[in-house]
């Protein structure tokens, strides 16, 4: 990903615990800072000179947080849900946010699975009466878990493993989640259905959707209502997804056998909530993702993350930017690249006021997901005309409240080159750009229909001009005088003494003067200094 240049050393602050792995990792990414329990003042207080925020559950990074941020550039979450972080103020300050989604999936799911056990088979209880000196079995007969209905609320990558985990105990399975297909659940063994038919078949019932808007309260008591009388409920996802109050209740009441919590509404709860008051509801304090193996992994994938983002590159699991699929990346990042070279290569030719952008993707290129690539393009002509902050992450919305129309299409074939992007733009400057890549590295092949070859890096005077013999030589005379070295130099013509273009890369920048002498050579039409 593409953004404006950072220190050599960027600046890491670590707000939660992580495992020292992931520690040392930052610290190859950067100079890294540990600054634990920091309140919200605090934190705003403190982040000014960071570009990467590391958290867990603990810190709440609040919009406050983040425009106090000015210098940040990535937010990584060290687990799965960012409830957390406020996403939105996030992504419209063009800070990207990632999270670790699969480092806990089997400590969460096995954590899920020994909570079900537990429940069943009264353990917690066996545990206390044994300890005050009693021999209750017979009051603590439990249940088996075979032959029982498993309802799972999310069939994401917790709650898949979840699935399979109890197809092992010959379970039966189904599951409630509106964005698995399907195919996809008919794959795991699980039978998809209705939130309200997973709650009226449920022998128990567990919750592992994200927290948002739209699951906040999915489980309340008109829901819980709806389980057999018996049932048992398990949350091991995040608090807040099933009312509490109506959970102790449901138990208390008799209608669930019990119940067994790992995370709150507030953590850690407050000694007069209600699940603490009911015998029947086994807790934990948020140990789902609490094992030696998964903090190791959780750290050392957000560790991972930050480095790549530091260094320009993609994160892999990015919660607010075009997703790149891991066995894309290696076309699609060069490609990102040059996009954003591209877009800032119009916008400094003169790109004045625009009103639509297309992506064109020919050959090989046409096959990816080109969100991200058009991304970097908007966000390299953008950061042009507009004070905000633009990235990758927020380039589609800044485009959006500019009035630009952004389309993306893919080529039927080749053309010249394997894979080649097309920049098209309907403004006041160049409409046309293409570029290709080669071994990763990047080149601008034509402007405006002009062949060209350009390496897109470095100081550069563009010309355009006719075609007509001496012209080159005055651009070469007037630099020469001045002292202004010329690396390279590129021509561009539609026919002899036609259009042209030149670019000429240059090791020193020019003085208002000599761009002046420069626009005046006879046959000169326009001259940009670009600096890419």
């Amino acid at each position: 990903m593409s953004s404006p240049l950072v220190p050599a050393r960027a600046r890491i602050l670590v707000a939660d615990p992580i495992a020292e792995d992931g520690i040392s990792r930052l610290q190859a990414a950067g100079e890294v800072e540990v600054a634990l329990k920091l309140t919200e003042d605090q934190l705003v207080e403190q982040i000014g000179p960071f570009q990467a925020l590391v958290v867990r559950s603990e810190t709440k990074v609040t919009a406050k947080v983040i425009a106090a941020g000015v210098n940040l550039r990535v937010i990584g979450r060290a687990g799965v849900g960012v409830d957390n972080i406020d996403v939105e103020a996030a992504s419209a300050r063009g800070v990207l946010v990632v999270n670790a989604p699969t480092g806990n999936t089997v400590a969460a799911a096995e954590h899920t699975m020994a909570l079900m056990l537990a429940l069943a088979r009264n353990v917690a209880q066996g545990d206390a009466s044994l300890r005050s000196g009693k021999w209750e079995r017979s009051r603590l007969v439990g249940s088996e878990l075979r032959g029982k209905t498993l309802a799972i609320a999310g069939l994401g990558k917790i709650g898949a493993e979840v699935a399979r985990m109890a197809q092992g105990l010959q379970m039966r399975v189904v599951a409630f989640d509106p964005l698995v297909s399907q195919e996809r659940a008919e794959q795991m063994g699980v039978e998809l259905v209705s939130l309200d038919e997973a709650l009226a078949q449920a022998d128990v019932l567990t919750v592992h959707t994200p927290l948002s808007d739209a699951t906040r309260g999915l489980i309340g008591a008109e829901q819980l209502a709806r389980l057999p009388k018996g049932a048992r409920v398990l949350n091991v996802g995040r608090g807040g997804i099933i009312d509490e109050m109506a959970l102790a209740d449901a138990v208390r009441q008799g209608h669930l056998a019990g119940a067994a919590v790992d995370v709150f509404t507030k953590e850690p709860p407050a000694p007069d909530s209600p699940l603490l008051q009911v015998p029947g509801i086994l807790v934990t304090p948020h140990l789902g993702a609490s094992t030696v193996e998964a903090q190791l992994s959780v750290a050392n994938d957000v560790a991972d993350q930050i480095a790549e983002v530091l260094a320009g590159r993609p994160a892999r699991w990015a919660v607010n930017a075009p997703a790149v699929a891991p066995e894309e990346a290696g076309l699609i990042v060069p490609y990102q690249t040059l996009a954003a070279k591209m877009g800032s290569l119009y916008a400094q030719l003169g790109g004045g006021r625009i009103r639509g952008v297309e992506m064109l993707f020919r050959g090989d290129l046409a096959t990816v997901q080109p969100g991200s690539i058009t991304a970097e393009a908007l966000g390299g002509i953008l950061r042009t005309f507009t004070q905000d902050r633009v990235t990758a992450v927020n380039a589609r919305a800044v485009a959006r409240q500019h009035g630009i129309e952004v389309t993306e299409h893919r080529g039927s074939g080749p053309g010249t080159w394997a894979s080649s992007l097309v920049l098209r733009v309907d403004g006041d400057g160049p409409s046309e750009l293409e570029g290709t890549t080669a071994s990763g590295e990047s080149r601008i092949v034509r402007l405006d229909g002009l062949r060209i070859d350009l390496d897109p890096a470095g100081l550069f005077l563009f010309f355009g001009h006719r075609d007509r013999p001496g012209l080159i030589g005055a651009i070469g005379q007037l630099l020469g005088q001045a002292n202004v070295n010329i690396a390279e130099m590129q021509v561009g013509r539609d026919a002899p003494r036609g259009r042209a273009v030149t670019a000429v890369k240059i090791d020193e920048r020019v003085t208002p003067e000599l761009a002046d002498q420069l626009r005046a050579i006879d046959g000169v039409t326009d001259l940009h200094l670009v600096e890419l």
